[in-house]
């Protein structure tokens, strides 16, 4: 029941059997999926509806952004961490605009890396500390151009304050006597009319703006 559910996706079948390794130290985190490029990992995110994705920024034919970028328009509010070798700001920047909800590196210890896929599994926020700033600056320009907060639902505002404190849509669910599916919906929809594109960045807006 607690069981988080992950998808894979990255380009080298090398890469991906060492992180679904690495997963399957955890008894609480599931594969349920691997994806080998974008397309297929469009498709296996609307089709397996998983808990968290994990995925590659560079990749042949279609990028990790513009898979990114697919799943959000497909309307899928599930956590998504970047998994990359990239540590250049630009594409920190770039991903967490299109709506990632975390960035780590893979020359991380395996260990470490574990840790922080386990965070982000709890709901919280996967993202370096010497990028807070960046995030903190994204946030901060989207913000400008929200709706703001008289436009949320009661709901939704319950909602986004479970979401500063980093909880997932089961836990939210539980918290509020709802169902999952009703969360996903609320999710969705807050993110909307903020003009945000993923959890994380609803989580800063709302600790920014007295929520939580």
């Amino acid at each position: 029941m607690t069981n988080t559910q992950i998808l894979i996706v990255d380009d080298h079948p090398l890469f991906r059997r060492g992180v679904r390794q690495l997963l399957e130290m955890d008894p609480e985190l599931t594969i349920a999926g691997e994806a080998s490029g974008g397309k297929e990992a469009i498709a296996l995110a609307s089709e397996l509806d998983p808990d968290l994705i994990l995925l590659d920024l560079n990749m042949a034919q279609i990028d990790g952004l513009e898979v990114l970028r697919a799943i959000r328009d497909n309307g899928i509010t599930c956590r998504i961490v970047m998994l990359t070798v990239s540590d250049a700001n630009e594409d920190v920047v770039t991903a967490l605009r299109a709506g990632a909800d975390g960035y780590l590196l893979k020359d991380m210890e395996p260990e470490d890396l574990l840790a922080r896929i386990q965070e982000a599994a709890a709901g919280k926020m996967v993202i370096s500390p010497q990028l807070a700033s960046v995030l903190a600056g994204v946030v901060s320009g989207r913000a400008e151009s929200a709706a703001g907060q008289n436009a949320l639902t009661a709901r939704e505002r319950q909602i986004l304050a479970c979401l500063a404190e980093g909880l997932s849509n089961k836990m939210v669910a539980r918290k509020l006597d709802i169902t999952e599916g009703t969360v996903k919906v609320h999710v969705k929809n807050l993110l909307k009319k903020l003009n945000l594109r993923s959890r994380v960045e609803a989580a800063v807006w709302a600790v920014n703006n007295g929520i939580g």
